[in-house]
């Protein structure tokens, strides 16, 4: 794995009132509501530092973070949660099947797969279920069950605003099928029922319209290559409605690598 602090991005603003501030190695997301701020995942504890730079230099004040929703409790997305917290105040939330994976009763944040060591459990503000929502200024995020890569991953869904036009934006709660192989399963004694989830939650979420895909990791919706048209004066760059349904598609073609 490479090292966080060698994974800088530089910030940008996405699209209207959403803003990157994450690292190459996990994705940060960061909701302007008008009222606060909301952060979707944190990325990893050593790599905070970064994230919170990158916020200064947008002028989002991390004081004003009023809540961290958290896609799933593994260690790349929820390092720096309770840094976080202890530093602004913010509230915590987590789909309520993955409590155990981040107050440390379970030993499944995925940590020692990636070679660490995750030392800095927490207990959530709110646990979500599916359908609930979190409302903050001009923002409602409805949070959607999309069990299978964690038994408690939550894709989230809102409304962006630029002043004139609404989009509707999506994060994926987690798409990747390493915590489905049978070595992985078999380790931790999670039934295998948890690849028919992801498969389900997978077709659930095309039922969805995404004007802007969000990927907690910048591979999936090529958060980079994106990053450069932006630059290149395309305002867009993060547009399109076309690709959100062909990537749950990806995902379940790429689910049948581990059932083989």
């Amino acid at each position: 794995m490479k090292q966080p602090w060698k994974g800088y991005v530089e910030p940008f603003r996405m699209w209207g009132n959403l803003y990157f501030v994450g690292t190459e190695p996990a994705s940060v997301h960061i909701i302007d509501t008008g009222e606060g701020l909301i952060m979707l995942d944190t990325g990893y504890q050593q790599s905070l530092y970064l994230v919170i730079h990158n916020m200064h230099l947008l002028g989002l004040k991390p004081e004003n973070l009023k809540y961290i929703m958290l896609t799933h409790g593994h260690i790349d997305h929820i390092g720096g949660a309770r840094c976080l917290k202890e530093l602004t105040g913010a509230k915590i939330v987590l789909g309520r099947p993955d409590r155990e994976y981040v107050n440390g009763e379970k030993d499944l944040s995925f940590a020692k797969e990636l070679g660490m060591k995750f030392n800095e459990t927490f207990e959530p503000d709110i646990l979500i279920e599916d359908g609930e929502k979190i409302t903050l200024g001009n923002t409602e995020i409805t949070a959607v069950a999309t069990p299978g890569h964690t038994p408690g991953a939550m894709s989230f869904f809102f409304d962006v605003y630029d002043g004139e036009r609404t989009m509707r934006a999506g994060l994926h709660g987690g798409m990747g099928i390493n915590t489905l192989t049978d070595e992985f399963l078999s380790r931790y004694n999670l039934p295998f029922s948890l690849r028919d989830d992801f498969r389900n939650s997978m077709k659930r979420l095309n039922m969805e319209h995404v004007d802007i895909f969000l990927g907690n990791h910048m591979q999936h919706n090529d958060t980079l290559g994106k990053a450069e048209r932006l630059k290149s004066g395309e305002k867009d760059a993060f547009v399109d409605p076309t690709e959100w349904a062909p990537y749950n598609e990806w995902c379940i073609e790429n689910l049948k690598n581990v059932e083989k």
